[in-house]
């Protein structure tokens, strides 16, 4: 047998090299490469031949199971995953500590009750810890199984043994494989325990949940190819500061990305919200100037979002441009249009912008609010509130269409004036909707 051999492994995109290096040569980055020793040894079952020629099919040969999705028992989770949890899927769920990742998939398991079978596994915490939060949350914890374990074979053969339908791994983080001689957590072990985990749930059908870590820049912890392998990633967005928990699915092999689902943090765990416009839309009863509401397409569905400005004088040599929820340097590239074709400077002044609720804007349909926002707080007068606007801004001045404007147009009558409208905490009941368009024939 051959002994094993250093290899050098790059945290950010996982490549493998003979010798170290200060920049990575595949991903161009900086001080990402370590060590690790490769137990995988030539000639076995990695390396060698199976001895089975896989067959191949046409496409119309194979036939395709339309498996029942399972319910977490949170629409919103539901809407995010495309219609609920698909068996033999692996779901990574990632985000902030502390923004509720353990207590969303704790309630999970505790809402499939008798009729679907969940373990929870966690690396991190004791039992005891487990249960005091679902006692606390007040969940049914009757049919749930618990176990704490972070070697990969054990909790497989475990899962074999009892047979679940769902298994959450409460952290990805803290797995590890006896055939690494790596720590937990490095670039090795979370690449080959992913992969490991992925081919047991596809192979015995149970649908997995992982937990993962963020860094410091705010992407999954460990290599880019742990969001290749698994299923679906979502991530959950809210700071501890604030009660609503907003996931965001951006990979989805079973539905649609960056479906959003909005849920408020209380003492008996996470609630989902019905109308998550609502909460998006401020609660004065009188307009205010510096702020305007749009229409956004997150998913599935529209949403109606406020978005607000505030220009002052500045004294500062260099005057600020911050933004929360929205593109730094779009924000400056429409204040240069705003100087430009609308001949409203805004050198000597400094501009905030923010979107209530924490919404992350990506669209181009923001940039026509945006300015109204700013030219409203620049005359301090404020927009009709009956106005909702939507609009791309063209360097030229122009107003462009957004996409999927003929969607918007036909389902913002039916947000307004449907089971989701946001009448009861809107600024004023009953008043008729201007919708103001970049309609371009």
């Amino acid at each position: 047998m051959a002994k094993p051999h250093k290899v050098y492994n790059c945290t950010n995109c996982g490549a493998s090299f003979g010798k170290w290096a200060g920049r990575c040569p595949e991903c161009r980055e900086w001080n990402s490469i370590e060590e690790a020793v490769n137990n995988f040894v030539s000639g076995g079952e990695a390396s060698g031949y199976a001895g089975v020629m896989a067959e191949i099919k046409h496409m119309a040969e194979v036939e395709v199971d339309h498996a029942q999705r399972l319910s977490t028992g949170l629409k919103e989770f539901d809407r995010v995953l495309g219609g609920g949890l698909v068996p033999g899927s692996v779901v990574l769920v990632g985000g902030d500590p502390g923004v509720g990742k353990s207590t969303a998939l704790l309630q999970v398991c505790c809402n499939f009750k008798q009729q679907v079978k969940a373990i929870y596994v966690t690396g991190e915490e004791s039992l005891q810890q487990i249960a005091m939060r679902a006692r606390r949350l007040g969940l049914p914890d009757k049919d749930v199984l618990l176990m704490a374990d972070t070697r990969v074979e054990n909790i497989c053969a475990a899962a074999m043994q009892e047979k679940p339908q769902v298994m959450v791994i409460d952290s990805i983080q803290t797995m590890r494989l006896a055939d690494l001689a790596t720590a937990p957590g490095s670039v090795n072990q979370v690449r080959e325990t992913a992969a490991y985990l992925t081919r047991f749930a596809k192979s015995t059908g149970i649908a997995i949940f992982l937990v993962g870590h963020v860094t410091k820049s705010g992407g999954l912890a460990g290599p880019r190819v742990l969001e290749h392998i698994i299923d679906v990633v979502c991530y959950f967005e809210g700071g501890n500061d604030s009660r609503f928990r907003i996931m965001r699915a951006i990979k989805n092999r079973y539905g649609a990305v960056n479906e959003l689902g909005v849920f408020a943090m209380t003492e008996t765990g996470l609630r989902e919200i019905s109308n998550p416009s609502a909460i998006f839309l401020s609660r004065f009863s009188e307009a205010m100037a510096g702020s305007a509401v749009m229409v956004i397409w997150e998913g599935s569905r529209p949403l109606l979002v406020e978005i607000q400005a505030l220009v002052d004088t500045s004294y500062a040599d260099q005057p600020r441009r911050l933004s929360v929820g929205l593109e730094t340097n779009r924000l400056t590239m429409l204040l240069a249009v705003l100087h430009r074709h609308g001949n409203i400077a805004s050198y000597n002044k400094d501009v905030f912008v923010n979107v209530v609720g924490g919404v992350k804007v990506m669209e181009t349909g923001a940039d026509l609010p945006l300015l109204l926002a700013i030219i409203s707080s620049i005359n301090d007068k404020p927009l009709a509130d009956d106005l909702v606007i939507f609009g791309e801004i063209g360097l030229a001045g122009e107003i462009r269409p957004v996409l999927a404007m003929i969607v918007y147009g036909r389902l913002l009558n039916m947000v307004l004036s449907g089971p989701l409208s946001p009448k009861p905490m809107s600024r004023k009941t009953g008043s008729p909707v201007c919708v103001s368009m970049a309609c371009v024939n």
